[in-house]
């Protein structure tokens, strides 16, 4: 089958479409004939190796343990394994696996639901990595009420898209922050308000918060606190910029070790594969409640140009790898 491969941690450049091995479905496992893979900042991450620290945290420290990148996919069954009780080849599906960036990919059953019949394959591949950060970052600041206060940091990006749809499903009042050029785009998914930070510091206005989802990085903390209610919750979702060891990890480390001596919740998001997550957002994208936004797909032999774009900070919602 043809896949993107790395052998060693390296600029997208790198990256070579060639020729391996078709996956070995384990007793557990359902091979999947993949249409579409998302892409996320992660990648860049695992296919960099930067910042130094993800590769003492299981990625590999001297190279990537699973040389195909990509997590997030889309596709139709091949094959299950002999214990697999919920799906059957020909099956839709979507969810995540090691090794989404190729013609076919196996994982766990646990890791996949079926895809919404409504719902198109780039659409599907576009949710689980940057859905389940949203959803579990406003569940990790607090359980939302009808009528709390939400801003949305990085309104416009892939995490960004998500978190303002679901704080608007939670019955939140939502603001959200973007630049000039996703202002539209934003206030059209469900947004309350737009901040465009190009013109305007949300810092500076008077409000203030219960609920500040930061998918952004780069700002401060005391700048962050500056917007948040007292007994308000900052949840940090990543950052993209730093040096090189900790690319901003430094600040989560600060704001989780803040938190106990300040009345604000300062919190730090590790989101992880859940498959009671990825069930309910598909309930949710086959309703129509929440949309998965796709500004551009590329083919197989195009990622290096598609972590490009995604790099250069300018995607509208999800870029989207097409098989």
């Amino acid at each position: 089958m043809r896949a993107v491969v790395q052998e060693t941690y390296q600029s997208p450049d790198g990256l070579v479409l060639k020729e391996i091995d078709k996956p070995v479905v384990g007793d557990d496992d359902v091979l999947v004939r993949v249409h579409a893979a998302g892409l996320d900042q992660g990648v860049w991450h695992i296919v960099t190796g930067l910042p130094y620290l993800i590769r003492f945290v299981g990625f590999g420290v001297r190279r990537p343990k699973t040389p195909v990148p990509g997590l997030d996919v889309a596709g139709s069954v091949e094959a299950v394994g002999r214990n697999v009780s919920r799906f059957k080849a020909g099956d839709e599906v979507f969810g995540t696996c090691s090794g989404s960036y190729a013609e076919y990919a196996c994982a766990a059953q646990g890791k996949f639901a079926h895809k919404p019949p409504n719902v198109t394959f780039e659409q599907a591949a576009a949710v689980p990595t940057s859905a389940f950060a949203a959803l579990q970052g406003l569940r990790a600041g607090a359980k939302l009420q009808a009528g709390q206060k939400v801003l949305v940091i990085g309104a416009g990006g892939g995490v960004g898209t998500y978190a303002v749809q679901l704080a608007k499903e939670f019955g939140a009042h939502v603001t959200g922050v973007c630049s000039t050029k996703k202002v539209d785009l934003v206030r059209s998914i469900g947004a309350d308000e737009v901040i465009d930070y190009t013109r305007e510091d949300f810092a500076d206005r008077p409000h203030r918060y219960d609920l500040i989802l930061d998918t952004a990085g780069g700002r401060s903390l005391s700048l962050l606190r500056r917007a948040l209610a007292p007994r308000g919750s900052l949840v940090i979702v990543g950052s993209e910029v730093g040096g090189r060891w900790m690319q901003g990890f430094d600040r989560s480390l600060r704001a989780a070790m803040l938190s106990p001596f300040v009345s604000q919740n300062l919190r730090m998001l590790a989101s992880t594969e859940r498959e009671a997550d990825l069930e309910l957002l598909g309930k949710l994208v086959g309703a129509g409640t929440l949309r998965p936004v796709v500004d551009r797909t590329y083919g197989l032999g195009e990622v290096p140009k598609a972590i490009q774009y995604l790099r250069e900070g300018e995607a509208a919602g999800k870029v989207v790898i097409t098989i």
